[in-house]
């Protein structure tokens, strides 16, 4: 069996996107069949406008909604050391991807992509962001997340393992 993946996922002020996706991916995980599979798991802004933060209230409702409860998250801005303590950065959006990009190098260990690349549908799907918008925004958020987390749970960590 390989190392434990690593994964880090990325939006602009993380308390929405990242934070509803690293909550459903730690939810996902705690099933036996990920034991020993996954190692860190973590979210960023891009931004550092919500550095400390916790998620935004519609993200944890959202998630309580769904089962998920008892996540905890402080906003912390992406550092570059991210891209050597993680194998995966998952950016919600392409304007986020863009700004990952500008900061990688060769020599980096992270694989940086859309999280939208694990969609199923054959096409890289975006997450908008639901921060300015209703509800449905936040259950959009969380059926694409739930949908990304799992097929890449798929994909990546059973099948390599």
């Amino acid at each position: 069996m390989s190392e434990p993946v690593c994964v880090l996922f990325v939006c602009l002020g993380n308390i929405c996107r990242s934070t509803m996706a690293e909550g459903i991916f730690r939810h996902i995980v705690k099933d036996p069949q990920y034991q020993g599979r996954i190692g860190k798991i973590d979210s960023c802004g891009t931004g550092a406008y919500h550095a400390g933060d916790d998620p935004d209230e519609r993200t944890m409702a959202t998630l309580e909604q769904n089962g998920i409860t008892g996540y905890r998250h402080a906003a912390r801005k992406f550092k570059n050391s991210d891209l050597q303590e993680f194998d995966y950065v998952f950016a919600m959006d392409r304007s986020n991807l863009s700004d990952l990009r500008r900061k990688t190098s060769s020599g980096d260990k992270a694989k940086v992509m859309l999280f939208g690349e694990y969609s199923g549908t054959g096409k890289a799907e975006i997450v908008n962001d639901p921060y300015y918008g209703g509800d449905q925004g936040f259950k959009t958020a969380f059926e694409q997340c739930s949908r990304f987390a799992r097929n890449f749970l798929d994909e990546v960590v059973v099948k390599e393992n």
